[in-house]
């Protein structure tokens, strides 16, 4: 097992990996090129590769290709969080692959590895994924780190869960809003500076 309770055989990458600044991009996989999703996941992952972040997503098509791409384009380490089960081929851009056996495994190598996430207009895979951070974040399972939601999608979905679930304002106050990929980045290098793994 490696330090973050990783098996060593499915860490298909150099260990300095282990020493690396990570960031994690959240998003649809249905998006095309012509989508504004895809043209903000592919600029945060350029903008990340430029601040020296290594980009992880899960590795196959929509935001996570587009942050895979923009990464690959600026020189950037990008890490794709695969499953086995999965029939899909992952994306062209990916340099690291980390296979995962199963669903919350590769939630949890999604998550433990990172020092910020970024989370990208997308369907119930991508509320799933925000979520288990945000609520993980809540209950201080993982220390405290960036969590922001990019675009003008978000500010309207998380008012409607507080008011017809049970969310707080100290619950909201975790989350970081952003409108441009710029805003984004800029939040993750301010506020992941702290963060220790």
């Amino acid at each position: 097992m490696t330090k973050l309770g990783l098996p060593s055989s499915i860490v298909h990458q150099p260990s300095s990996i282990m020493n690396e600044r990570i960031v994690t991009i959240f998003g649809g996989s249905k998006c095309g090129e012509d989508s504004e999703e895809y043209a903000q996941a592919r600029r945060v992952g350029q903008l990340l590769a430029e601040a020296g972040f290594t980009i992880c997503t899960g590795g196959y098509l929509g935001v996570m290709e587009a942050a895979s791409r923009g990464a690959h384009e600026r020189g950037g380490r990008v890490l794709g969080i695969v499953m086995n089960q999965f029939k899909a081929e992952p994306n062209r851009y990916l340099t690291d692959k980390v296979a995962s056996a199963h669903f919350y495994e590769r939630l949890q190598n999604l998550i433990m590895r990172s020092v910020g996430f970024i989370a990208i207009r997308g369907g119930m895979g991508t509320v799933t994924e925000l979520s288990l951070v945000w609520n993980k974040l809540m209950t201080r399972v993982i220390e405290p780190r960036p969590l922001v939601l990019l675009g003008d999608c978000w500010p309207p979905v998380v008012e409607c869960w507080r008011k017809h679930l049970v969310v707080s304002e100290q619950d909201v106050s975790l989350l970081n809003y952003a409108r441009t990929p710029e805003e984004a980045v800029q939040i993750i290098c301010e506020k992941s500076k702290g963060v220790i793994l």
